[in-house]
């Protein structure tokens, strides 16, 4: 009898967010050159690098080019013997006239509703859209999965665009992003392969030995 084809193979893209920062759940920091993680966010850091380390083979590490990001990287790619290769689509949106604004004060302008709403209708004024920064994110994470065919890659990014890779990977509007929760340094898998993807996990903190489509 002829062998049976063996499945196209899938790419795990993990999808870490960074640490908590000094600003985190108060002000909307963007792409701000000089934040630092906090204590926590290091902490954390060497957490999910320690979670990380307990898969088989991981083939890379990127990063967002902020500071935050790659500053979370950094103990990942140590653990794992690899460096940290920063990468400009894992950047965070372009809030424009609202980087740096308090989240108590955004959230009382008008806007704020849409962007809770209908944030495929949204642009930040002097920034990206948010369906700009999907689009973004997607293709950097196919274009990841593509180079790293059939092996595990880490994504180091922030939690709208990982939101948004997840809303796309799901096959959910973009309008339903925002239902998401992204804690620092949680986990996100998805698998990418020739028939589609898979969401195997989002916003984990447990453990990651299991992660394969079913």
């Amino acid at each position: 009898m002829p062998s049976r084809p063996k499945p196209p193979p899938f790419t795990l893209v993990l999808f870490v967010r960074h640490g908590q920062t000094p600003t985190t759940g108060k002000v909307l920091p963007g792409r701000v050159a000089g934040l630092h993680l906090a204590d926590q966010g290091h902490q954390q850091a060497e957490a999910v690098a320690d979670r990380l380390a307990q898969l088989r083979k991981i083939d890379a590490v990127y990063a967002s080019p902020l500071e935050r990001a790659r500053e979370t990287a950094a103990p990942i790619a140590k653990r794992l013997g690899l460096r940290v290769r920063v990468d400009k689509g894992l950047v965070e949106c372009d809030f424009g006239e609202w980087t740096g604004g308090e989240l108590k004060t955004l959230s009382r302008k008008p806007e704020w509703a849409t962007v809770q709403r209908h944030p495929s209708g949204f642009r930040f004024p002097g920034g990206e859209s948010f369906a700009e920064m999907q689009a973004r994110i997607v293709a950097t994470a196919r274009r990841m999965a593509e180079r790293h065919a059939g092996g595990r890659v880490v994504l180091v990014s922030h939690a709208d665009p990982i939101k948004a890779a997840v809303a796309d990977a799901a096959g959910a509007h973009l309008d339903l992003f925002q239902r998401l929760v992204i804690s620092p340094c949680s986990v996100t898998a998805v698998s990418y392969g020739s028939t589609g993807t898979t969401v195997l996990t989002v916003n984990s903190v447990g453990a990651l030995s299991e992660l394969r489509p079913s």
